[in-house]
Parts: structure tokens; C-alpha cells; sequence
């Protein structure tokens, strides 16, 4: 029913056109393998199960179509934020939230954008903070980074200024802006909140390869991001390309 309802509101709006609705991850899938939509609506939790939206996203992510997820979640919850952002989505959305908002956040990925409030975009540092668990990896499992673009980016995603990741690394800050525009180069993004993003869904891949299928294959997220305009806390991605202090 809340499917319908959606459907049908968007439905309603001249920007949007409604190729289909699904209930449950088989016919999710079946209908995105169908029609390739800009845009896949994907609550967390479909009738087959929890948690089985995010693996329609994952698996959305997996295929070379040109399909953004958006994930819908009934609440911020720290680990299902991470999880969802790790499966592929490019915006989080809370069914609490107003539903003039619901318009924005789609526009905003379908510009090709991130949508993410400030609270989440948190959780995502927060995941990242420890230095053991920034390890970013391509489709075969190898290191993207060397390891002092490890450490820099690890200093990156802990929210440190250049000068202050100067300090600690005893480098000048004109050497950090130099291992950041490589770091920016190799993983395909264009600031530090982008590759915040860009980690949550890579840094995990080396462990989701299987034996006889090999690596889950991960396309890299090329955005970056600065504060929305309004009251609301969300953070709107837009193109920058400048390691800013």
C-alpha cells in the first residue's frame, strides 16, 4: 500500500515518470532488469525479508546499468546508514521526513548528486575514523592507494584540515595537497566528502569476494558535496575539484 501510495504521488509530478512498483527483491529486480530506470526506490526491508532491499541495491550496483538507488528507511540507525551507503545507494531518505523533501532528494540524484543529511554523513566519518578500517580496494581486491595515500586519506575521512594532517604526518601542506590530488585522481572523485562515499562502498569489497563467482564488481562514486541551502541539515553533492583545507 505505502508502495502504491508513493507511486502514485510521484506519479502525479511532470519530472517523474513511474515504469513500476515491486514488493518483494525478485520482481524488484526483474522490473529494474526490464526497464533500467534513472531511479530505484528501495525501502530497506521488502516483503521477503529485512534487510533484502539492500541487496537489490547491491546487486543494482553490480550490473552496468545506469540505475541510482535511493534507500528509504523508517529510522537513522547508525549501522543500517553505513550499510545502505556500502550496498550503493546515493541518498538516504526517512519516511518521517516531509514529502517536499522526497522531490528534492530525487532531483538531487538524478543530477547526479549524493543526498545525505548531516547526521548520516557523521555516522559515515565515524565508520571510517579508525586506521585500520580504510583500506580501499578495486574490483580484483588490490590497493588503490600506497600507504601514505592510505594514511592521508584515513587523516581525510577523520575530518582533518590539510594543515592540520600536515602537522601530524610532518609533511608541508602543499605535499598533502599533492598526495590529495592523487588520492582524488586514482579513486575517480573530486573531494573529501566524496571520497568518504567513495570508501563506504569499497573498502568492504575486498571481503565480499566469493571463491567461484570472484569480486562483487563496484563502480567508483565521482562527487563531492557542500551544506544544502535552507533550514533543513541535508548535503546536497555537487562537482568541485580543489582538495580544500
Amino acid at each position: 500500500m505505502q508502495c502504491d501510495l508513493l507511486a502514485r504521488a510521484l506519479g502525479a509530478d511532470d519530472d517523474f515518470e513511474i515504469v513500476g512498483t515491486a514488493s518483494d527483491s525478485k520482481e524488484a529486480l526483474r522490473l529494474a532488469h526490464q526497464s533500467e530506470p534513472g531511479i530505484a526506490i528501495v525501502s530497506a526491508d521488502l516483503e521477503d525479508g529485512p534487510g533484502t532491499g539492500l541487496v537489490v541495491i547491491a546487486s543494482l550496483r553490480a550490473q552496468s546499468w545506469r540505475t541510482q538507488c535511493v534507500a528509504l528507511l523508517d529510522q537513522s540507525d547508525r549501522k543500517l546508514v553505513v550499510d545502505a551507503f556500502r550496498s550503493g545507494a546515493r541518498g538516504i531518505f526517512f519516511r518521517a521526513q516531509p514529502y517536499e523533501m522526497f522531490h528534492k532528494c530525487l532531483r538531487t540524484i538524478r543530477e547526479g548528486q549524493v543526498w545525505v543529511n548531516t547526521q548520516e554523513l557523521n555516522y559515515l566519518l565515524e565508520a571510517l575514523s579508525s586506521p585500520q578500517s580504510l583500506s580501499l580496494v578495486d574490483s580484483n581486491g588490490k590497493a588503490v592507494l600506497t600507504p601514505r595515500e592510505s594514511e592521508v586519506a584515513r587523516l581525510v575521512a577523520e575530518g582533518l584540515s590539510n594543515r592540520e594532517i600536515a602537522v601530524r604526518l610532518e609533511l608541508s601542506e602543499h605535499t598533502v595537497k599533492n598526495y590529495l590530488f592523487r588520492i582524488f585522481d586514482k579513486t575517480g572523485v573530486s573531494s573529501r566528502v566524496a571520497l568518504v562515499l567513495y570508501a563506504m562502498s569499497h573498502q568492504e569489497q575486498a571481503h565480499e569476494t566469493d571463491d567461484t563467482r570472484g569480486p562483487v564488481e563496484r563502480r567508483p562514486t565521482e562527487v563531492s558535496a557542500k551544506p544544502a541551502n535552507g533550514a533543513t541539515r541535508s548535503v546536497d553533492v555537487v562537482p568541485c575539484r580543489s582538495p580544500w583545507a
